[in-house]
């Protein structure tokens, strides 16, 4: 259930990404739409684990990855849209 899943739980701040980009306030919001764009694209009966499983996996994938700051809007939404096309057919 969607509704369980806390976003604000999972969102980044600038201070994660102090490690890992030169300019953290920026890939900290980047990061945090990415994180936005897979909770809103889910259905609002879907598992609270997958749920959580997908923000996670999206965690894992964007932040250290030096190229975040540069991704555009449409190149993140055909992200979540490639990470539940591959999800959907995993099952």
């Amino acid at each position: 259930m969607k509704h369980l899943v806390d976003i604000h739980m999972v969102l980044c701040t600038s201070e994660d990404m102090d490690d890992f980009h030169d300019d953290p306030e920026l890939a900290s919001e980047k990061l945090n739409m990415a994180l936005h764009m897979v909770y809103d694209k889910a259905d609002e009966d879907i598992a609270t684990g997958k749920l959580e499983e997908l923000l996670a996996n999206t965690w894992e994938y964007w932040h250290q990855d030096k190229y975040l700051v540069d991704i555009e809007v449409d190149d993140l939404l055909d992200w979540v849209d490639h990470l539940y096309n591959t999800w959907n057919n995993a099952e």
